[in-house]
This record gives structure tokens, sequence and C-alpha cells, in this order.
């Protein structure tokens, strides 16, 4: 058995590598760095995808869900609605813009943005509301946007973990995650499901007007060099992670579905073990369950979450460790608890699920390349433990 990785990028490049070197080796010979032809050829490429009319790439996830408020025309003051279970990125664009971060609590299954907390949380001064699809799965789109559009709220779709997994409507018709609300952002890093090697991300709307303002913000403010029509920032991805990302999109869906499979894997090797809560993929498609459907793209699995109901979560984390099988806590703490973030507003009591998830929770490795034995030895030890 080969050794184990949280994220195997390696055994990943050597699958792709003769494409990704040529790649690159243009970029090197033509010395387009900056907005050359690849990055022209991937926003096209991942548009067609993602079945969005307009991709605006950029330098990271942070600077797009940045990018995207400022693109929205948010204002000091204003207040915007997010999760308090997820990675700090969401919440620390909102203080940066003076913008007014509102915590609300998770669903207990789907990590994903409770909707009856999201309603209660909203106020005249709510102006945005941003769900996190978390761990690969898109939050309950088709209720957000209803909420939204009753109150006359903007969405942004925190998409850094889903990219490639679908959204099923009640009526059957789907969209890609990050193409549904007003603006969708996503992250490039390296261990995301299509990642760069190094830092990238993009910003997806349907929306022409607002595209052309988020095209100006990203480089500057300007569309004529040396003319800037707006408040800009520097944030443009590279030429050299714009062909690694041309290179991986056409495997995008391949890689989702080898997550997938390892998810079930887990999922199946799990199933008896009445002191572990394997993950759920729920869509609006009357064959979708708790199970991992063959025929449903619902969740992409970026990571692969369990619960240790037994109180032994952080004894389970050393005994990996100890038997070399990397393994992570996310989140150990909820943004609420944070320095940066704590406000007198937040009472605990809203925070019942994501205060136990954080006590609970355990990811287990997560990537493309992961083999059957790799899998039989981390369940088997899992299992042992966990009685």
């Amino acid at each position: 058995m080969k050794k184990i990785q949280m994220v195997d990028l390696q055994s990943q490049y050597q699958k792709i590598k003769d494409v990704v070197n040529t790649s690159i080796d243009e970029v090197l010979n033509s010395s387009a760095y900056i907005n050359g032809p690849y990055v022209k050829e991937f926003q096209a490429d991942l548009e067609k995808y993602l079945g969005v009319k307009h991709v605006i790439p950029c330098a990271n996830g942070t600077d797009a869900l940045q990018i995207a408020m400022m693109g929205l025309g948010l204002a000091p003051g204003d207040e915007v609605i997010t999760v308090d279970f997820t990675f700090a990125a969401t919440v620390e664009v909102i203080g940066l813009l003076q913008l007014t971060p509102v915590l609300v609590d998770v669903e207990p299954d789907t990590f994903n943005i409770d909707i009856n907390a999201l309603k209660k949380a909203i106020t005249p001064k709510t102006k945005a509301i941003v769900p996190v699809h978390l761990f690969g799965q898109c939050a309950n789109m088709e209720a957000i946007l209803a909420i939204a559009k009753e109150h006359n709220l903007f969405v942004i779709e925190d998409n850094a973990q889903a990219i490639g997994a679908d959204y099923t409507f009640k009526d059957g018709t789907s969209k890609k995650a990050g193409t549904i609300g007003d603006v969708g952002t996503t992250s490039f890093f390296p261990s995301k499901n299509l990642g760069c090697y190094g830092d990238g991300g993009a910003i997806f709307t349907n929306n022409d007007e607002l595209a052309h303002t988020l095209r100006g913000i990203v480089n500057h403010g300007m569309y004529k060099r040396y003319y800037h029509d707006v408040v800009g920032v520097n944030s443009r991805l590279d030429s050299i992670q714009a062909a690694v990302l041309k290179a991986k999109l056409p495997h995008l869906d391949t890689y989702c579905q080898a997550r997938r499979n390892a998810a079930r894997y887990y999922n199946n090797a799990f199933v008896n073990n009445p002191n572990i809560i394997t993950p759920v993929a729920k869509s609006n498609k009357k064959n979708c369950s708790t199970s991992i459907c063959d025929n449903c793209n619902c969740h992409v699995f970026h990571q692969y979450t369990l619960q240790i109901t037994n109180g032994k979560r952080d004894e389970l984390h050393q005994h990996l460790l100890d038997n070399n099988i990397p393994n992570a806590i996310y989140y150990p703490v909820p943004l609420h608890k944070q320095k940066a973030y704590a406000d007198k507003r937040y009472k605990e009591d809203d925070f019942k699920v994501t205060n136990k998830l954080v006590e609970t929770v355990i990811s287990l490795p997560m990537h493309t390349e992961l083999e059957e034995d790799q899998l039989a030895f981390i369940t088997k030890t899992i299992n042992d433990f966990i009685k």
C-alpha cells in the first residue's frame, strides 16, 4: 500500500503531466504571463462547462468574494447573512468592506445554511445572503432564492468547495453550483476539486452589467489602460495557472466521480457503526435519499466529513495520525467564537448545531487517487477504534 495522503496532487499530476507541462512551456515561451491566451481560453471553457454567460477569473477565492460584493455595490453597514460553520474567508471579506456580518447556524446533516435561521436573521439592513456550499454540495438554493426575492436581497454563492456539483430544482431543472444566485465565486486552491498549482479564483454571473463592473474591478478599475472608471483591486489569474486549469477542466467530472466512489466506500464501511454519522447527499430528485446515488451529481465531496458521537473525536484524530492516516478537523472553532468576529449580538442558543459539529466532525483523506487498499485500511482502523 502506498503512503496515504490527505490530498494526492502528485499522483494526479502524473496522469496529466504531458498536457500540463506542454501548456506551461507554451506560456513560458510566449512570455504572456498576465491575461494571456490561456486565461481567455480557460475562461471560455469554464463558461461552457458551467452553462453561465460570464466567468471573470481572479487571483484567489477570497478576492472573488470581495470583488463580488464590491460589484453589487454593498455599502458599509449593510448586513450580510452567512454561516457560522465555514472557513473564515467568507466573513473576512465582509469585515474588510466594513459590511456587517450576520452569522447563522447550519443544518446538522448537510452542514449548509439553516433556512429557518436565515429567515429569523433578516432585518431592514440586510442586503445579501452568502450561502456556502460546504464540503461539496449546494445549500437549499430554491428556498434561498425565494427568501431573497421576497426581501429584495442579493445572493452570493460561496462555491469554493463545490465546483462541478449540480443543483436540481423541484421542477426537475438543474444548474451548476455557483451559477444559481446573482453571482457565484470559487477558489482554485491546489486542493480543490478543480485546483491549480498556486492561487487562483473566479466569479460567475449571468448579469451582463454586473459582469462588466466585475471585469473592471479585478483590473484596477480599468477598461482602458490608465483610465480608471471604478474603484478596483489587482486580482488577476496568471497565465500559468490558467494553463494548468485548462488542462484539468476536461477531467473535472471524472475527478468528482472518483471522489463520490471513495465516499460511497466510506459510507458502506461505516453503515453499521452506531457511533459514526456519515455524510449525506441530498437533492430534489425523487430517487435521491440519504445515500450517495449512482446517478446524482449533487455532492462532489471536496471533503468527506464524519461526525463521531461517542465523545472520542479528538482521540480518533490522534489515533489516525499514530497510524499514518492524515485527517483534519474542519472547523475546530466556530466563527462566532473567533476573536476577530466575536460580537455581543450572538447567543450560544443560536448556534446549537455548529457548536456540536466543532466537537464531533473529522475529515478523512479525500481525493481522486484513493485506492481500495488504502480505503480498507482507513475504515478498518476507524471501526476498530470507534465501537
